[in-house]
Parts: structure tokens; C-alpha cells; sequence
């Protein structure tokens, strides 16, 4: 640990290593920190002058019928997927992290694939897919195509929490008469839980944000909210959409501090 940290020091006392660090966190927080701003502006005429603090075009979005159907579907989608991609993962984590088999490398680089292929890629492939087999586009395709890739997403923090056990646990469990069932249930899973629960809140922004597979395989009167603000930003920007955007931005960020906290307190 120490070697690290001497490491990390070192690499600071490079010349321009701290500037070129803020820069480059400027560029990346500095529009987002406006949009959000711009996103309590009372102006309408203009996106970029201020002209006072007002939380109307919260209420205007709000308030718009279509924009809280969206809302209502990317919560649907989100919540069902992230229950079914945490619950596969689970299983899979458990399948390749406590035993050894052969072609378990090529297993665990299939669970990871969606998420090295690009978003267009895999969105094509999974709506030509859906075409083939007859599902409909709506919501239960969006709830299939989601569950594809929130599956590694929840995959890898639980594969990590199971890699951090000591095999003595079960292997004491097992001196213990304890069957399969209820080592797991009685042992492993509480001692995993959170590292499922980190996973599930990654899976859940990740499918919560999604815009190109959900704009691929959603049908009439299932649009998320990505898919809707999309839209919309087509037409032109509007401090509506800031709004909506703040929003999300709230969201992602509230589930990935808890996420970061449980990681931390139980590390």
C-alpha cells in the first residue's frame, strides 16, 4: 500500500500533471454544471442568458402527459430488468467464481461481451433478433434488451465481493452438515449482499440512461424518458428539456453515492 500511494505522489510532481488534470475536469463537469444552473432559469427566450431563479420548467415538465408516461416506462423497465439482470448475474457470479470447469474463460467472456460491443451494434442485433422471433416491440422487448446488458453490469461488483470470501467459509459450513442450499442462503449471500445491491443500483442507471438500444426496440406508447428528451432535443433545445436532464443527473448521481458508500462500509 505504501509503494502505491509513493507511486501515485510521484506521478503528481510531473510537470503540468495537476493542471492538465483540472482541465480535463473542467471540460467534463463544467457543462453539466450550466445545464443544471440554466435548468432554474425563468428566461424562455434564451438558454444561456440568466435572468432569475424559478423551478416553473420543473412544473412544465411535470406536467406534460407524454414526458410522465416516459417516466413511468423507464421506471418500469428499469426496475424489472435490474431485477432480473442482478438475479442472472447473481448465479452466474456464483457459477464461475466458486468452481472451475472447462471453457469457463470463454463463459466469462461472453457475460462481459455486451459490454465491450457498441451500443449500435448490439441494438441492431437484438431488434433483428426480435423481428425473427415475433416479439413485438414495447415494453416487454425493452425489459429483454435491457436484461441483456445489465447482466455484466451487476456481474462484475459481485464477482469481486465473492473473489474477497474466504473458501473456508463454506468449506466449514459444509464440515457443519450444511447443504448446498443453505451455505448459500445462510453464508454466502449475506455476506455478498452488498456487493448485489452495488451491482443492482449500477444496472439500474445503466438501463435508466440508456438511449440507443431503447430507441432501437421500443414500440408506440413504450418511449423512455432518454428516448423522449432525444426526441425533443431534435426539435430544439428548451429549458425544458434542461430540466429533465437535471433530473436523471440527480437520480444517477443519488444511487451511484449510495452505491460508492455501501462499497466503502462494507469493504
Amino acid at each position: 500500500m505504501k509503494a502505491k500511494g509513493s507511486a501515485a505522489r510521484d506521478l503528481w510532481q510531473f510537470p503540468g500533471t495537476k493542471p492538465a488534470a483540472i482541465a480535463v475536469l473542467v471540460y467534463l463537469y463544467l457543462p453539466i454544471v450550466v445545464l443544471i444552473v440554466l435548468s432554474f432559469n425563468t428566461s424562455d427566450s434564451s438558454l444561456a442568458r440568466w435572468e432569475g431563479f424559478s423551478t416553473h420548467w420543473y412544473a412544465v415538465a411535470l406536467a406534460d402527459g407524454n414526458m410522465v408516461r416516459s417516466i413511468e416506462n423507464s421506471a418500469i423497465v428499469a426496475c424489472v430488468a435490474t431485477l432480473f439482470g442482478t438475479v442472472i448475474a447473481t448465479f452466474a457470479a456464483l457459477g464461475t467464481t466458486r468452481t472451475r470447469f472447462r471453457g469457463q474463460v470463454a463463459v466469462e467472456a461472453l457475460i462481459g461481451l455486451p459490454l465491450i460491443v457498441p451500443d449500435i451494434v448490439a441494438a441492431i442485433a437484438i431488434l433483428l433478433f426480435f423481428v425473427m422471433i415475433g416479439i413485438r416491440l414495447g415494453l416487454t422487448s425493452l425489459i429483454l434488451a435491457h436484461t441483456v446488458f445489465t447482466i455484466p453490469i451487476a456481474y462484475l461488483p459481485i464477482r469481486a465481493r465473492l473473489e474477497g470470501l474466504d473458501p473456508a467459509l463454506a468449506e466449514a459450513a459444509a464440515d457443519l452438515y450444511a447443504n448446498a442450499w443453505q451455505s448459500l442462503r445462510r453464508i454466502i449471500l449475506p455476506l455478498i449482499w452488498p456487493g448485489i445491491v452495488s451491482g443492482a443500483m449500477l444496472a439500474f442507471i445503466g438501463s435508466l440512461g440508456d438511449v440507443v438500444v431503447s430507441y432501437f426496440v421500443s414500440g408506440p406508447g413504450s418511449t423512455t424518458l432518454p428516448v423522449y428528451v432525444f426526441s425533443m432535443v431534435r426539435m430544439g433545445v428548451t429549458p425544458t428539456v434542461n430540466a429533465v436532464s437535471t433530473l436523471l443527473i440527480a437520480a444517477s448521481a443519488s444511487l451511484l453515492t449510495v452505491s460508492y458508500l455501501l462499497g466503502r462500509r462494507f469493504n
